[in-house]
């Protein structure tokens, strides 16, 4: 036997304290740098590509309208429709889209908004130009078509 005793004053506990403040501080990075989705589209979208293009200043003032067939041909048909948001709307709708996009801006920047349309590089034009007219008619005369920038080899 031993006459000496082995005592150890030494804790085997894991400090904890600083354990809040680490999980709300990973929570936080993760909701800033998060990018939530905006739309879900529900048409076929393949973008012809383009040579010259001009980046948007203002983001907020554009509203999207996606044209193309739709990716549930059991339940919406094969044609082309129009999207805005998640909804497929008729080109007759589009004037009324345009007017509550526009009760969504401050009354000084009503007269900026832009229209973006995304087509379908399939798409005949006659939707496009039925599309084209009723945004004259909701007088939304600033449009641009979005497309990817085609790549030189």
């Amino acid at each position: 036997m031993s006459k000496f005793k082995k005592s150890s004053k030494a804790s085997q506990d894991i400090p904890t304290a600083a354990l809040p403040d680490i999980i709300f501080m990973l929570l936080f990075f993760f909701m800033v740098t998060t990018v939530l989705r905006e739309v879900e589209l529900l048409v076929n979208q393949q973008l012809p590509l383009a040579t010259q293009l001009k980046k948007i200043e203002r983001k907020s003032l554009v509203s999207y309208i996606y044209i193309g067939k739709p990716k549930n041909a059991k339940e919406f048909g094969v044609e082309p429709r129009v999207q805005v948001n998640d909804n497929f709307i008729g080109t007759k709708e589009i004037v009324q889209f345009v007017l509550t996009e526009k009760d969504k801006l401050d009354e000084s920047e009503r007269d900026q908004i832009t229209m973006s349309l995304k087509i379908d590089k399939e798409t005949k034009m006659g939707i496009v130009t039925d599309v084209q007219q009723e945004l004259k008619e909701a007088n939304a005369l600033k449009v641009l078509y979005n497309t990817p920038r085609k790549v030189d080899m």
